[in-house]
């Protein structure tokens, strides 16, 4: 009997010490998540447009860290789209949808393989993503991006213990025509590589109208003081801009920006003229104006214009503030 009532105390005390195991390791699991960063960044950043998943893919370098004493331990989908969620909005805050294949995949009954990885204290995971292929981008504009890594897989619905990254700034351009025939001098394709130069006045509008007929919107904006072409829109954009938070400040330049890349505000700036000439020039040391004869192609005839764009120059580089447009009749 007294064997008995030995073996039943002992069963119970293991139990008893399961549980707490069991409770623990739980416990640390919620700690290892909460330690855990992850983060996102453009790989190989080049000029991004619409559409074109394979020729012309959004490439995201993605590392999860531990940052916590315990090790680290989650769950790796083969089949990425069950570990991982991106997000990316426009500048109305709202979602683009999902691409038919991460949908039709994530709503069709399979089995989803994976792999247990561990991190220990301090180190990192990394690998590589197409956005592209989980979200469908169609249009030119500015947009925002982040992720979201499930670290106990993706659950329908998007429940389930997530982690979030911080947020990029994703600029998709317009489709370059296939008769763009004007070639601007820059030092290769990725974006990351543009540098304003100090060049002359007439040189940065010639470079600014030449990218403005090809839709190279990094070109574009390479020698324009965005901040004072927002102020001197209208006064009520002024104002606004003035009254704002740094935050606020930062949203209405990006809104600014993928504005005119759309033409919806000062269509004069990026109206694509069939050709150009420069007519004068005339600049100090600080201050300068351009004034170019510009033509553009209507339906039976042509518009002559003369622009006027003003500069001042900082750090040596000359940039673009506001311009003046004056009609000179049709030809």
């Amino acid at each position: 009997m007294l064997k008995r009532t030995l073996l039943f105390i002992i069963a119970v005390c293991n139990l008893f010490a399961q549980t707490v195991f069991a409770q623990e390791k739980s416990q640390n699991a919620q700690s290892n998540f909460s330690n855990a960063k992850v983060s996102i960044r453009f790989y190989d950043r080049t000029m991004y447009y619409p559409n074109e998943t394979e020729t012309n893919p959004v490439y995201v370098h993605i590392t999860i860290a531990n940052h916590g004493a315990e090790t680290l331990r989650f769950k790796l989908a083969d089949n990425r789209l069950f570990s991982l969620n991106f997000k990316v909005l426009n500048i109305k805050n709202s979602s683009l949808p999902y691409t038919d294949s991460l949908i039709n995949a994530r709503t069709t009954s399979q089995s989803v393989y994976y792999r247990d990885i561990a991190l220990e204290s301090g180190e990192e995971y990394s690998f590589i993503e197409n956005v592209k292929e989980y979200i469908q981008i169609s249009e030119p504009s500015i947009y925002y991006l982040e992720m979201e890594f499930y670290p106990e897989l993706y659950k329908s619905g998007g429940f389930g213990e997530k982690l979030t990254s911080n947020r990029l700034t994703l600029e998709v351009k317009p489709a370059p025509a296939a008769s763009a025939s004007v070639v601007v001098p820059v030092k290769g394709k990725s974006s990351e590589l543009l540098k304003p130069e100090p060049i002359s006045p007439d040189q940065v509008v010639e470079q600014t109208i030449s990218a403005c007929q090809k839709a190279l919107w990094d070109q574009f904006f390479l020698y324009m003081n965005i901040e004072e072409m927002l102020k001197n829109s209208s006064r009520s954009a002024k104002a606004k801009y003035q009254s704002s938070s740094a935050v606020e400040r930062s949203r209405m330049l990006e809104n600014y920006k993928a504005d005119l890349m759309q033409s919806k505000i000062d269509s004069d700036i990026v109206a694509v003229p069939s050709y150009f000439e420069i007519e004068k020039t005339v600049y100090s040391p600080t201050e300068g104006s351009v004034y170019v004869l510009e033509w553009f192609q209507n339906n039976g005839y042509r518009e002559k214009k003369r622009y006027t764009y003003h500069l001042l120059r900082r750090d040596g580089i000359w940039q673009i503030y506001k311009y003046n447009v004056d009609n000179l009749g049709r030809e």
